[in-house]
């Protein structure tokens, strides 16, 4: 190939959005384009004039274009140090032309392990990038004398920059920055995927021992920025979201349709989190009389939740549950939005509301309330079902904590009845729906419930006994007759003495204190049905 005095653009992108006027913009600029592949033909379907790489380098492509890119010719345009002299004779010495743009995003590693039915490995492994990565990686590096681009959006600031005549040292960072980032994310999709497959998902088990072996080695996190939120949880603290790359558009909380006149702030999101998992908790089939589920939350601790015939009647029965609780709160149903539900909550200031669909009409009353958020969590069924489990990671000073999340473990077969009365087929549907709803409580937790409903909840205590007086003063009379749910066992009987005053006539608890036998006693003394889960059920 002949020596060329013009300057070189190398554009090699998967996502081709734009890419057609950037190379228009840098052809009229004077720019001599080099592509390869899919990117080649559609610049030559355009009327560009594209030199391919093999013209570059004077190789043709081989094993079905592994290696195209990987050549001195490419690579020591891209790496080499123009304001070191000998990297600069070296170059003319090779009449290798200098590359000083490149354009080049990766293929979306993480949409090919998604494919259903899934791609066997070593089909799947031919997803993964080798030049493409390699090309970024080594433009970023010498971003003084290359200019990389990844994100179709920096196309246009990067032409005006150019078309003044020369492109800022602080462009050049924040661009290559953003190419260091690409490649992470792209290797950590990499990483992550063959170690499920090879190593197995921890949250895939039921096994403790299983799990325990399945954890990573390594933790590859990769999410990306969705956008900057107002503030943390206080107004003096920075904060934004970031969305899992894998997450199903509209059907998860991040992706979720946010509609309204305020943006969702940190806190809602945190609050909303909570909602949504103990919502999706209870929608399952165990109480097929009762499909309506309603959650409402505060400060990321229910405050009530109700399961019912109707929507209406499972949101009348959880803000009976603490109706002082549930000013400002968050919201979630698991059914589409029914008229008579959005006119009921008319007088209520609430923050957000979730559901997976709204009926017409009900939008424009739910909205004439300023500043609400509605937010629409798509569900393929159109109802929101529970989530498997998955395994989360909680950062602390110098390190992060990773385990599996809490899932349904309670075999209610091998539930043990340590009390002289029996619970009732009632008291032990009542006792179900209680530790579903223990679950999300922040520990020490207490629930009291009444049939399907909560009636009073004790969150967060640093004391058993304290957190059962909460929850009963917060029942009141509705507390008479009830069943009383707590997180772990009661260490004194003290917990089951209060207990006793609030009403409850049947309680359900792991079990597993050396003073289990006294707490049994105080039971049987009170006329109170006892079962023993054998499951603690700690949220801190």
């Amino acid at each position: 190939m002949e020596p060329t005095s013009r300057p070189r653009a190398l554009l090699s992108v998967y996502d081709k959005t734009g890419i057609i006027e950037f190379a228009k913009g840098l052809d009229s600029l004077g720019y001599e384009l080099v592509s390869t592949g899919g990117t080649a033909r559609k610049l030559r379907e355009a009327g560009l004039e594209v030199i391919g790489v093999s013209d570059v380098t004077g190789h043709p492509e081989i094993f079905d274009g592994r290696v195209k890119s990987l050549h001195p010719a490419i690579h020591g345009p891209l790496l080499c140090r123009l304001e070191n002299e000998s990297d600069a004779i070296g170059l003319a010495e090779l009449d290798y032309p200098m590359i000083e743009v490149v354009a080049c995003n990766l293929y979306p590693f993480s949409d090919a392990a998604a494919t259903e039915p899934p791609l066997e490995d070593l089909d799947l492994l031919e997803m993964v990038d080798i030049g493409g990565p390699t090309m970024v990686r080594a433009s970023a590096k010498n971003h003084v004398n290359v200019v990389i681009t990844c994100d179709p959006e920096d196309y246009s600031s990067v032409l005006q920059e150019l078309n003044s005549g020369q492109v800022s040292l602080e462009t050049r960072r924040k661009l290559a920055l953003k190419a260091y980032e690409h490649t992470a994310t792209y290797d950590s999709a990499i990483a992550n995927e063959l170690a499920s497959r090879w190593e197995g998902r921890p949250e895939d088990s039921d096994d403790t021992e299983e799990q325990t072996r399945r954890l990573p080695n390594t933790m590859s996190v990769a999410a990306y920025k969705m956008q900057v939120l107002r503030y943390g949880e206080n107004s003096h603290q920075a904060a934004a979201l970031y969305v899992d790359p894998n997450a199903t558009e509209g059907e998860t909380l991040v992706t979720a349709k946010v509609e309204g006149a305020k943006a969702m702030s940190y806190n809602n999101y945190s609050d909303a989190d909570a909602t949504l998992r103990l919502c999706r908790a209870l929608s399952t089939d165990e109480w097929p009389n009762t499909p309506h589920a309603c959650v409402i939350v505060k400060h990321n601790n229910p405050c009530g939740a109700a399961l019912g015939k109707t929507q209406l009647e499972a949101y009348e029965a959880a803000l009976a549950s603490d109706p002082e609780s549930a000013f400002g709160s968050i919201i979630c149903v698991n059914e589409p939005v029914t008229m008579e539900f959005a006119k009921a909550l008319a007088p209520l200031f609430l923050e957000v509301l979730m559901a997976p669909g709204y009926e017409e009409g009900t939008k424009e009353i739910l909205m004439e309330k300023r500043n609400r958020r509605i937010l629409t969590i798509k569900s393929p069924n159109g109802r929101l079902a529970p989530l498997p489990r998955k395994t989360v990671r909680k950062p602390i000073e110098g390190g992060w904590l990773i385990q599996t999340e809490e899932a349904p473990v309670i075999d209610w077969n091998k539930a043990k009845v340590v009390t002289e009365n029996t619970p009732t087929e009632e008291q032990i549907a009542s006792m179900k729906f209680a530790v579903r709803v223990c679950e999300q409580v922040k520990s020490n937790a207490i629930v009291m419930v009444q049939g399907l409903a909560t009636v009073g909840i004790g969150p967060g205590q640093t004391s058993r006994v304290e957190a059962v007086r909460i929850a009963a003063r917060r029942a009141g009379e509705r507390g008479k007759g009830c069943v009383l749910a707590s997180d772990a066992f009661f260490p004194f009987k003290d917990g089951i003495e209060q207990a006793a005053e609030a009403g409850a006539a049947a309680i359900v608890h792991p079990g597993g204190s050396i003073r289990d036998q006294e707490v049994i006693d105080e039971a049987n003394a009170r006329g109170i049905a006892m079962l023993f889960t054998g499951h603690r059920l700690f949220r801190h």
